[in-house]
């Protein structure tokens, strides 16, 4: 077994539960703007096509074909016209209500805090996210992850995004380690086990749907739930 010093971890789907708090979130947005008076559709149809849409926008942007403001500004406009709304009829504040509020939303995956525990005695812990600083700042504190943590890392703070070896690199520099004393955790294949592997750090793919997608290099170890990383650890 590899002594590693440093781990890193994806945010968003890997320790704090995105789609679980985005849903809530999409679901006190149906009521609090009163979709349901257009009577076109009900609140699981709207959570289902923004969680389509929303997807389809990260994947543009960890590609770098939108930015952040395009990103935001688009995602619940697509939905909404995509479920029957007028132009007209569009919410004005849905996207800013939506960008308050999931961020103070708290819920994480399973054995979140247990593994944190168990891990911060033994490692550095640091954070690698594409997501937006404003807001992952808001989500770690709400959810009581800022202090089992390091370096916070961001791609508008480094400049490039994962899976950008440039983004690994990065950290590296910053805490002053070598590739191979590090492992990085995400949920994401390519931007989190790809962009780890082309910058020389073992990875942990985060898969609790144990999904298997097209032929591609295994992992250096593959989850389904965070406490297996005691196994590992």
């Amino acid at each position: 077994m590899k002594a590693y010093t440093h781990i890193f971890f994806d945010l968003d789907h890997t320790l704090w539960d995105f789609e679980k708090n985005s849903e809530e979130t999409i679901y006190t947005l149906y009521e609090q703007f009163e979709l349901a008076k257009h009577g076109k559709f009900d609140c699981s149809s709207f959570y289902k096509k923004y969680k389509f849409v929303n997807t389809r926008l990260w994947d543009q942007y960890n590609k770098g074909r939108i930015n952040q403001t395009e990103l935001r500004e688009s995602r619940f406009k697509k939905t909404l016209l995509g479920l029957g709304l007028a132009e007209h009829e569009l919410p004005i504040g849905i996207s800013e209500a939506y960008i308050e509020m999931c961020p103070t939303k708290t819920a994480v995956f399973p054995h979140t805090y247990e593994v944190l525990q168990y891990l911060q005695p033994k490692y550095g812990l640091h954070i690698v996210t594409n997501g937006f600083r404003d807001v992952q700042h808001i989500k770690m504190s709400a959810s009581k992850l800022h202090d089992y943590f390091q370096e916070i890392i961001t791609s508008e703070s480094c400049g490039f995004k994962k899976p950008d070896r440039r983004m690994f690199e990065h950290l590296l520099e910053r805490i002053g380690v070598k590739p191979d004393e590090c492992l990085m955790i995400g949920d994401n294949y390519e931007c989190d086990i790809e962009g780890a592997r082309d910058a020389g750090i073992d990875q942990v793919y985060f898969n609790p749907e144990r999904t298997s997608g097209r032929k591609r290099p295994k992992p250096t170890y593959e989850i389904g739930c965070l406490s297996e990383l005691k196994q590992i650890l």
